[in-house]
């Protein structure tokens, strides 16, 4: 299955139908426990001389599936599933980082990733540098000594704007600290960060992987490529207090970092995935290929149409060739750009707010990724919370408005638009 290609991993990874019965479907294995064979059974998986299944906060059968077949879409060495996305990047962020540690992200986040970067970590001495990510030397200037992190979008939500991975990467590689990519917008389906230098990509299940709307999930995926032995992370090398004295490095090698994110992290902040939520993802982990392709087909053709209309003051999407993104679409998203388009009116905040409320085959709520197509204003919603300043800088407007396409008739989504245009004059 190794020399598969992803649409196939995707539909078949980790699955061995003879354990299961012979169910052709991922059963959901809907237990928070199991029993052991004996006692000497249970010491040895608690003590990792054996593989197998303890406790659903930890490991559960139909997570280990949904964790095998995204560690190989995305080409990482293993994986751990959690409850969201948040959830994922704050037991990333905990697990990697302590009090006086240092992160350099790129400022163009998720509003929520934003929060917890620039106002929750901080409070257990954990402090963010916030850089223009269209400059990879930005990275470089604001890392210092404290620094063990570099964080970012692969494709920024809202912004839209896509980073130079490789280049981070060879500057986060020359400082011996991690390069963490936040891959959710274009999937594993359109962009493997992990091929360009990342170390550890994150996802957030609830979007376009899953694709429905209808369950939250996250992601870690460890690429297994970084030494964590380089003398910055002693948690790695020195006899962890808080698993029996396990020396992750030499125990479990390149999976040391997703093995001590689920053995500590899943264990003590408890961030774990409903199996039938997993069961749900796995389902549009499935689906992903062919359902990102329609969502980037359907977008590019509404930006282009957007681009032509005279009430339309500015279209944001990579896949245009005004972008100013566009050449590193090329390079990074030549599959695709996925299914996000931000665009603004003539008329300013307030017209955005009133055809947002004048569209009918889209749906105004916060989310992105699913079948069914989406629509918010960010600036009076998901990056409310953030100052003038923050919100220019994560690209978010007063006039912004985000469009999530779905897998409509791309004619009817224009439609509606046409309409709402009209509507909100």
């Amino acid at each position: 299955m190794t020399n598969h290609k992803n649409n196939t991993k995707a539909l078949h990874y980790g699955h061995d139908t003879k354990l299961s019965a012979g169910a052709r479907a991922v059963p959901i294995y809907q237990t928070s426990s199991y029993v052991f064979d004996n006692t000497d059974n249970a010491a040895d998986l608690f003590a990792l001389r054996e593989s197998g299944f303890i406790y659903t906060r930890l490991n559960n059968p139909t997570n280990d599936i949904l964790e095998q077949r995204l560690a190989a879409v995305e080409g990482g060495v293993g994986a751990a599933v959690f409850a969201s996305g948040t959830a994922a990047i704050a037991t990333t962020l905990l697990t990697l980082l302590k009090s006086g540690d240092h992160i350099v992200s790129s400022s163009s986040l998720y509003g929520g990733t934003y929060n917890l970067l620039s106002v929750t970590l901080p409070r257990f001495g954990i402090d963010t540098s916030f850089v223009d990510a269209d400059e990879p030397e930005n990275f470089r200037n604001a890392i210092n000594d404290g620094t063990r992190a570099v964080y970012l979008e692969s494709l920024g939500n809202p912004k839209l704007d896509i980073v130079d991975i490789e280049a981070v990467a060879k500057i986060a590689n020359k400082f011996d600290i991690p390069l963490i990519v936040d891959n959710t917008v274009p999937s594993p389906a359109l962009l493997n960060p992990i091929k360009f230098g990342a170390n550890l990509v994150i996802h957030s299940l609830t979007k376009f992987i899953g694709g429905h709307g209808n369950s939250l999930g996250g992601v870690l995926i460890d690429a297994g490529n970084f030494n964590w032995e380089n003398g910055k992370f002693p948690e790695f090398t020195e006899p962890s207090k808080g698993y029996h004295g396990l020396v992750y490095s030499e125990t479990i090698g390149p999976a040391a970092f997703v093995a001590k994110l689920r053995l500590e992290g899943l264990r003590d902040l408890g961030g774990a995935l409903s199996p039938f939520n997993a069961f749900q993802i796995i389902q549009g982990l499935e689906t992903l290929d062919v359902r990102i392709k329609r969502h980037s087909e359907n977008a590019l053709k509404i930006a282009q149409w957007l681009e032509e209309n005279p009430e339309v003051a500015w279209v944001n999407y990579p896949g245009l060739k005004s972008s100013k993104y566009f050449e590193l679409s090329k390079k990074y998203l030549p599959e695709g750009q996925s299914g996000i388009i931000s665009f603004g009116l003539k008329g300013g905040y307030e017209r955005a707010k009133k055809f947002t409320d004048s569209v009918n085959v889209f749906s105004l709520l916060a989310n992105i990724g699913d079948t069914k197509s989406l629509i918010i204003h960010p600036a009076s919603t998901t990056h409310q919370q953030l100052n003038d300043e923050q919100q220019k800088s994560s690209g978010v407007s007063r006039d912004l408005i985000r469009l999530s396409i779905g897998l409509e008739d791309a004619d009817d989504l224009i439609c509606d638009i046409e309409n709402a245009i009209s509507t909100s004059k």
